[in-house]
């Protein structure tokens, strides 16, 4: 219901002088999340425009095909024409682009409140000052370009644009896969209030047009259908799993009822029910509902995020309560909102100052950066490569890694060349080691953001020393074999992967060398080899499951062993790569 007084254009001006002004403030915001990612893609995208995610990538300490992506590669495409004119990755000036997101997000959620509020200024000030918005508005990834085309596309679809409405589709389901959910809830409006316009209904499929295309072009042109790609990773890493959909599903809840002020919640669910036989509101609670029904089927972690595309219908119904409640609330909400965004902020830089802190003394050595986010970016930007599980270090190597967020475990001996403790004074947390934050993932807890301070995350860059082997025989899972196990396996539990490598203290007189083993049920290893400074020494196979010893027929002298497995496997929810267990290795007293 247009109110042509409050239509004016100062209003909207009003809107976007105030994410100018919310984005100009963080304009300088560290690289940070899954930006690396998307980076990773822009830069592949410079040399296969076609195919920006047909490259592979280090993620947990494992190489994947970014086919598999739980995004399809539009973010890709305006990275790489930022890359193309600025010629690498400049904060201020990317973020300064991505702001044209900003803007049409808030311009759609004006048009919108003109058509569904009385009170449209103050609908999409709410809008403007959602938590997520603020937060995430200073990102990379793709999030924002997707609220914008997402709000633009229902936007431009209620006021009969078809063809800026058909692209506007395109554009949201190229950005993230979630695209295809405008589907339904267009449709929604389409029967409440144009049931018998045809045009209308065909445009409904063309999200799922785009969505099934690019499955096709890509299997076609690439060999991989990318969904294909995404399965075999959500079963490989647990994802999906019942656990963790019902944790990601209360989450997701939880979030719900901080898209705005909570207090201002129960009086607009009061309105909306006193309401709800009126078609517009039935359109917002059916945008709400069914958003919020695909969140839970698609979305694994319950990151705040994962709502921003129903933050609009949230808005929109609470602005229908009477100002003396908004004003405040508003207020509120934009307080909250501008300090996570500041912790966030500080967060991040604390990686980038650390990284840059270690130029200077990790000069001339190979450096190793245990991490998926933002230390990583600024590391390897340096001259940092990706650590990945079973990595293979030398002495002099550094190893840059960070308590918050590390996917490999690394044995040899290290000493400490730098550290820092990331602890910003406000008393806020999105994540961090001494919170119950679970902003970004329900992994971290279920606050929807902490409230108690404490260290965010603690970052050292250690320096890999010469091992000095004490041991002629080692048995896994004792604090004396840990400085002895080179790579392959993991102590806490005791598995191999395919190869483990251990060191020895070489015997004074030959000994033979033995390995004892443990192949469970579920392991699909069958011969083990053993393997002496480079040579086969041992091999045998095995019919069933159980415990085993292999030894070599003769003594024997020698310091690295290696023992291998012909297959391994993946348990459900471990994205390991396992082998058998490993009891012990070395050489057997005679």
């Amino acid at each position: 219901m247009e109110n042509s007084g409050s239509s004016r254009k100062w209003g909207l001006n009003a809107a976007l002088a105030l994410v100018l002004v919310i984005r100009v403030l963080f304009l300088n915001q560290a690289i940070q999340g899954d930006d690396h990612i998307y980076l990773t893609e822009a830069m592949h995208a410079l040399v296969d425009p076609a195919h920006p995610s047909e490259v592979k990538y280090v993620f947990l300490g494992d190489e994947v095909d970014l086919r598999g992506h739980s995004h399809p590669p539009g973010n890709a495409w305006p990275l790489a024409g930022l890359l193309l004119l600025a010629g690498d990755v400049k904060e201020a000036p990317f973020h300064a682009a991505y702001i044209l997101f900003s803007w049409l997000a808030v311009w759609a959620m004006w048009r919108l409140a003109r058509r569904f509020s009385e009170r449209p200024l103050w609908a999409t000030l709410l809008f403007v000052a959602v938590p997520t918005f603020i937060v995430n508005g200073g990102s990379l990834e793709a999030d924002l370009p997707f609220l914008a085309f997402w709000m633009a596309s229902i936007a431009l679809f209620v006021e009969r644009r078809w063809v800026w409405a058909a692209l506007a589709m395109i554009a949201a389901t190229m950005m993230a896969y979630q695209g295809i959910f405008l589907t339904p809830i267009l449709a929604v409006y389409v029967w409440l209030h144009h049931r018998r316009e045809r045009a209308r209904w065909a445009l409904l499929l063309v999200p799922v047009a785009v969505f099934i295309e690019w499955q096709v072009f890509t299997r076609l042109t690439t060999g991989a259908m990318p969904v294909g790609k995404l399965a075999g990773y959500f079963a490989t890493y647990g994802f999906q799993a019942l656990r963790n959909k019902a944790a990601s599903a209360l989450m997701l809840f939880i979030h719900s009822w901080w898209i705005v002020f909570p207090a201002l919640v129960p009086g607009a669910a009061l309105g909306a029910w006193r309401r709800r036989k009126e078609p517009d509101t039935l359109f917002l609670l059916a945008w709400i509902g069914l958003f919020f029904a695909g969140a839970v089927v698609v979305f694994f972690s319950g990151s705040a995020r994962y709502l921003l595309p129903m933050a609009a219908p949230v808005c929109l119904l609470v602005s229908r309560l009477r100002v003396k409640w908004l004003a405040p609330g508003f207020a509120v909400q934009l307080a909250v909102g501008l300090l996570l965004a500041v912790v966030n902020y500080q967060h991040w830089d604390g990686y980038r100052t650390f990284a840059a802190e270690l130029r200077a003394p990790t000069a001339g050595h190979r450096v190793w950066v245990d991490n998926d986010w933002g230390l990583r970016y600024y590391v390897e930007s340096d001259h940092g490569l990706a650590a990945r599980k079973g990595q293979t270090v030398r002495a002099g190597d550094i190893i840059v890694s960070s308590e918050l967020g590390h996917n490999v475990e690394f044995t040899a001996p290290l000493s400490l060349v730098a550290s820092a403790v990331i602890d910003p004074e406000i008393p806020l947390r999105l994540i961090g080691l001494e919170t119950y934050s679970g902003y970004s993932t329900v992994e971290e807890g279920y606050l929807p953001f902490g409230m108690e301070g404490g260290v965010i995350d603690r970052v050292t860059a250690r320096m890999v020393m010469e091992r000095h082997p004490a041991l002629e025989y080692v048995t896994i899972g004792t604090a004396q074999a840990a400085e002895q196990i080179v790579s392959g396996v993991f102590p806490s539990d005791r598995w191999m992967s395919l190869a483990a490598v251990v060191i020895l203290k070489t015997p004074a007189t030959p000994k033979r060398l033995r390995a004892e083993f443990y192949i469970p049920p579920n392991a699909k290893a069958r011969r083990v080899t053993l393997l002496l400074d480079g040579r086969e020494v041992a091999s045998q196979a095995y019919a069933a499951p159980g415990p085993y010893t292999l030894e070599t027929g003769a003594a024997m002298q020698g310091s690295s062993v290696e023992v291998r497995v012909d297959q391994t496997f993946t348990a459900p929810g471990d994205q390991r790569q396992l082998g058998m267990i490993l009891m012990g290795v070395g050489f057997a007293q005679q």
